[in-house]
């Protein structure tokens, strides 16, 4: 689906969720959205960034995004109750959810690697989707069409030596959503998928290859067709995958 055009409009009147919105594929995606019409809301842990991305989206003349900072490393379950119950009240509505924000320390030997890094690791890349998305099940209920995407890596698809805890917990996202796909059959508007962006011009990029010669990489744009795909309706029916770019 890296060359899917998307049709104009697709995401019009739609609410999507984007955590790590504030750089990187999480900025990006969340332009491309709105581009498209959704209404975005944007999380992160850093007020500047994400004000960043919401000006951006509004020098456009788009749909206005909304900024949620919160540092998913601290927040409670009643944080993300709080949060869909203050989407319900304010727009009505939820049609999708990225997960895109992610902790990354550095590459290194499991046996230096502390307890305390992974449970941070995994409270980022894990707990913190999952207490997210079933906080807004109710509302992705609702929708006619719901899509819920979960930014993977290759370090997940296959045990890579010295990624960790972050390559355990991306393992550990793709098996909750696939598991969550087959629990979620018997509702068909809802779907759950993950991408493997693959090699970009990233930030998160530049800290697991700090040897690259980062501008040779794609773009982060190169990899919107394939959000926009899962995003959008051409990809109802389809959940429970692991898209690579």
């Amino acid at each position: 689906m890296k060359n899917y055009q998307a049709p104009s409009q697709h995401l019009k009147d739609r609410v999507i969720i984007v955590t790590g919105a504030g750089q990187g594929i999480g900025q990006t995606a969340a332009i491309a959205f709105a581009k498209q019409g959704a209404t975005v809301i944007l999380i992160g842990r850093t007020q500047a960034k994400l004000e960043a991305t919401y000006d951006a989206i509004q020098a456009q003349g788009l749909p206005e995004a909304l900024i949620f900072p919160m540092d998913l490393n601290k927040a409670t379950e009643d944080d993300f109750k709080a949060m869909a119950e203050g989407i319900y009240q304010q727009l009505g509505r939820l049609d999708g959810i990225l997960h895109n924000a992610t902790d990354f320390n550095n590459l290194s030997p499991l046996e230096i690697q502390t307890a305390e890094q992974f449970e941070e690791m995994f409270r980022v890349n894990v707990v913190a989707p999952f207490a997210l998305t079933k906080a807004c099940l109710p509302l992705l209920a609702r929708a006619t069409h719901a899509s819920v995407i979960f930014t993977s890596n290759s370090s997940a698809q296959s045990p890579k030596a010295y990624w960790g805890s972050h390559g355990i917990s991306k393992a550990a996202t793709d098996f909750m959503m696939q598991m969550w796909a087959q629990e979620l059959e018997n509702r068909p508007n809802i779907r759950l998928n993950s991408i493997v962006p693959g090699p970009l011009q990233s930030p998160q990029r530049k800290k697991t290859h700090p040897g690259e010669v980062h501008s040779e990489l794609p773009t982060v744009e190169s990899a919107m067709p394939l959000y926009l795909y899962l995003m959008g309706d051409d990809s109802a029916g389809v959940s429970g995958k692991v898209l690579a770019r």
